[in-house]
């Protein structure tokens, strides 16, 4: 085998896919390990700090450069990067956060523990699986303080009406680019238009450490509140007491430990010189998708190419015609070995946040039992590609 890209194949001698499980035909997503990657651990693993130290910092410099931002701040997961844009901006008790529900739980989670309110609001439609600011403008009380957009699949959600609807209601804007690292609307960095933006590094994103996460702001303030609120609020940290830059700490605000470790810097630095290029093959195989299913037999694909937009194609997501049951398809998918998932169900559907949901979200509520996910990785060949979309074709 080789590598996905020019850099990686320079170091590899051996490439491993994870996918073992002889289960699947084509798994939904799929990681390569390879010398590169194990050297950049060990490396670390030998140089006996393992804590927050110098490849993080080099991370974080490395992916502000990346998306355009003045500053990048390596965290836990991307929990608690949302966390963190949250407890930044002030919100809290009595304060309503407008979310999209189609979208993973973890942005509501993050809301309610701040003790504000996750107000949801619907998307777009089958073309557009974004959260609509039509509906976003229709749910402002004035209890709400600020608005969380997620760039569902690594596509940018409508930004320029948005951040003119945030800035003239007076709303804070944070961006959930978990989906999205590397991807663009006008040129500008997605995670970098709004107040605060936050990424996932998880194994089945764009660019996996299999935790971690990361959250950029353009803003001093913010960045500083940023960053005592990842380290337990002191104003100094073991690396610098380390390295003899300090012998003391003060505590200023209560914060919290939600640090990225040197071993996944390492990984993420790897993974960042891929990032790119991987990206591209991840939309190549999106539009070989968008060319065999969109249109055909009642199935539609959301998404198309827009000209000021990068997309990051993290997802490749259907919508199922009219009147197919979901739990059939995906089951005639697995007769057929090929691993199919959801992306999400609305949040506003789960127990915990039933009470929560005091919006109609029509088209949510029409689109959630319809959508599926197609496999979706970067070395993904042809022969898998073919084998999704004659299993789609035959399982609708």
């Amino acid at each position: 085998m080789t590598a996905v890209t020019s850099a990686a194949s320079t170091a590899q001698t051996r490439v491993r896919d994870t996918a073992t499980d002889a289960k699947w035909l084509v798994p939904l997503s799929d990681l390569r390990v390879d010398d590169e990657i194990e050297q950049a651990v060990a490396s670390v693993v030998r140089s006996g700090w393992w804590s927050m130290g110098p490849r993080v910092a080099e991370f974080e410099r490395e992916f502000a450069a990346l998306t355009g931002a003045k500053h990048a701040f390596a965290v836990a997961n991307g929990t608690a990067a949302i966390h963190l844009a949250l407890l930044a901006l002030d919100c809290g008790r009595r304060d309503d956060v407008l979310v999209p529900s189609l979208n993973f739980v973890a942005a509501a989670n993050t809301i309610t523990h701040t003790g504000a309110r996750p107000v949801f609001c619907d998307v777009i439609g089958p073309d557009d699986l974004t959260v609509d600011p039509a509906d976003i403008e229709a749910a402002i009380t004035p209890q709400t303080r600020a608005i969380l957009v997620m760039h569902y699949g690594g596509h940018a959600c409508r930004m320029d009406e948005i951040v003119e609807l945030a800035a003239r209601r007076g709303l804070a804007l944070i961006e959930d680019a978990a989906h999205a690292p590397a991807a663009t609307l006008h040129g500008r960095g997605l995670g970098t238009i709004g107040d605060v933006g936050c990424f996932s590094f998880f194994s089945n994103k764009n660019l996996p450490t299999g935790e971690g996460g990361m959250v950029v702001t353009n803003n001093d303030e913010l960045a500083e509140r940023i960053r005592l609120f990842r380290s337990h609020g002191m104003t100094t940290l073991t690396w610098d007491r380390h390295r003899g830059h300090a012998s003391t700490y003060d505590v200023v605000l209560q914060g919290f430990n939600y640090r990225l470790d040197e071993m996944r810097a390492a990984i993420g630095l790897v993974e960042l010189g891929r990032l790119r290029e991987r990206n591209d093959a991840r939309g190549r195989i999106v539009e070989r998708y968008r060319a065999a299913l969109d249109g055909v037999s009642g199935i539609t694909m959301p998404f198309a190419p827009r000209p000021e937009v990068v997309a990051a194609h993290h997802l490749a997501v259907i919508v199922l015609p009219q009147g197919c049951a979901r739990h059939e398809f995906q089951a005639a998918m697995v007769e057929r070995r090929i691993q199919t998932s959801v992306h999400y169900p609305p949040i506003h559907s789960f127990t915990a946040y039933r009470e929560e949901s005091q919006r109609p979200l029509p088209v949510t509520d029409a689109l959630a039992s319809r959508l599926v996910t197609l496999p979706l990785y970067p070395h993904m060949t042809d022969d898998a590609i073919d084998a999704v979309v004659e299993a789609v074709l035959a399982s609708v």
